[in-house]
């Protein structure tokens, strides 16, 4: 019996040497490193892409925020994950009448914020998209009255 146990042993350490040494290496020495590394290269990326609006954190230019006042952009409704941060161009100007309504902001000037918000086109590559999040804070920014409270 006490032979079997140390031929098992023998035979089973170093594979659990070799088990113990990947969970050490891979579980926690790699990705330790690596985000080290995003942090010094992306550091923006490496902590979640946050934006800042009046040096608070309002959200993430990666995932989808929550609107639904008449007053602002709304994003995609429908997407697979419901978590897509942009919608095209197209949608943004088709939700202009309802926020010029709600804000008495001119069609002329949400067009103008549309376009200088405009992501996503690399030469004649790309569908051109917007920032909701972005293109929000744009509105804000602009001290219509209909904002005040977001400011």
């Amino acid at each position: 019996m006490m032979k079997i146990t140390r031929q098992l042993l023998q035979n089973c350490g170093p594979a659990i040497r070799l088990a113990a040494i990947s969970l050490i290496l891979c579980g926690l020495v790699f990705p330790l490193v690596m985000t080290g590394v995003a942090q010094l290269i992306f550091p923006s990326q490496a902590n979640g892409s946050l934006v800042q609006f009046h040096n608070k954190g309002v959200g993430s230019s990666l995932i989808a925020q929550s609107f639904s006042l008449p007053i602002f952009f709304h994003p995609r409704n429908g997407s697979a994950s419901g978590v897509d941060p942009d919608i095209t161009v197209q949608d943004a100007y088709s939700q202009i009448p309802r926020i010029s309504a709600a804000t008495d902001l001119s069609v002329d000037l949400l067009q103008q914020l549309v376009n200088q918000n405009e992501e996503g086109k690399f030469w004649i590559f790309g569908t051109p998209y917007v920032n909701v999040l972005r293109l929000n804070l744009a509105l804000i920014q602009t001290n219509n009255s209909a904002y005040s409270r977001f400011q």
